[in-house]
């Protein structure tokens, strides 16, 4: 009990707390990515970043503390009015950093609550300009004019507006089922386009293979017609060249000894062959009159024979002396 009575006990306690509060007011450790605001007697006096520093005690004090990252805020959802005339509820975030602790401190009393309100300020004057289609398709657009808009403002607040996303747009529920319709058509257009170019085709591949087959059949034909024709040209020059063999054959037996004679009795032949033949398909014949003479009608092949060949002479079944052409008509060789 009489410790704590102790005068001088009580007085060396309290000046050992006053050295603690003295040397905590006196020391400052500031974070990474943290800048602190120091007022002396309640005039800026500094700005401290990221470290350890000394104060005086009792006369500095850290009147502000800002964060130097990047900073997400959410604002409230905004309505806005398109070029149309259709009401819209735009949901957007914005991301801030400050870049100047001091201009945060002194330029502005809460640049959250002022970036905010800029920001939905200048979405709807974004807006208001586009019809409502545009505005799902021009998001890039309006994020960027949002964020110029914010950033020339917030030049002497000490922030800088790094960008804007709309999160949602929400039209009426009239406009929705209007949209989903025409979402429906649309589609339901695009489908019958896709079928009908995909019949085009099949109808286009179609006619392109029929188109291909009959020129390969004619080509074909071609060749087969073609084929036939070279077959029969080269039949046609082989049955030539033997027939003028057989004839060159022909003609030089005929110069040789008994060689009209053999001539005379192939012709005999052939002759009563046509007669046969003649009377197999046909019961009424009109027959020449001399057509029992066979030796005359001989003779008179051979004398046919022999002006085409141009021989002096030829002799005759019944023996008789033909003469040739050239005495015949008076004609001296």
């Amino acid at each position: 009990m009489d410790l704590y009575m102790n005068p001088a006990l009580i007085a060396l306690l309290v000046i050992a707390l006053f050295v603690v509060v003295v040397i905590l007011r006196s020391v400052k450790i500031v974070p990474q990515k943290t800048e602190v605001i120091i007022e002396r007697l309640g005039k800026y006096r500094v700005t401290l970043g990221a470290g350890f520093h000394f104060l005086f005690p009792f006369l500095d004090r850290v009147a502000y503390e800002f964060s130097l990252k990047e900073e997400a805020l959410d604002t409230m959802p905004q309505s806005c009015i398109t070029s149309d005339n259709v009401g819209v509820i735009i949901d957007g975030l914005i991301f801030i950093q400050v870049q100047s602790a001091k201009a945060a401190a002194y330029g502005i009393d809460d640049y959250h609550f002022a970036a905010a309100q800029l920001a939905q300020t200048a979405l709807r004057s974004c807006v208001g300009k586009l019809a409502l289609d545009k505005t799902f398709e021009e998001r890039d657009t309006i994020n960027a004019k949002v964020v110029e808009a914010i950033d020339e403002a917030a030049t002497s607040w000490g922030i800088k507006v790094l960008r804007y996303e709309i999160k949602d747009i929400s039209p009426p529920e009239s406009v929705k089922a209007a949209m989903e319709t025409q979402m429906i058509a649309e589609r339901q257009k695009r489908a019958d386009i896709a079928r009908s170019e995909g019949e085009k085709q099949a109808i286009i591949n179609k006619a392109e293979a029929t188109k291909r087959d009959e020129v390969l059949k004619s080509e074909g034909e071609q060749s087969r017609l073609t084929n036939e024709a070279r077959g029969k040209a080269e039949a046609i020059t082989m049955v030539a060249d033997a027939t003028a063999k057989a004839f060159l054959v022909v003609g030089e037996t005929l110069n040789t000894s008994g060689g009209a004679s053999a001539a005379s009795l192939r012709i005999a032949e052939r002759y009563v062959e046509a007669f046969e033949n003649l009377a197999k398909e046909s019961t009424t014949l009109i027959l020449p009159a001399e057509a029992g003479d066979v030796a005359s009608m001989v003779g008179t092949a051979m004398s046919v024979f022999g002006k085409i060949k141009g021989d002096k002479c030829l002799a005759s079944p019944t023996g008789e002396v033909k003469k040739t052409h050239t005495e015949k008509f008076g004609f001296s060789e």
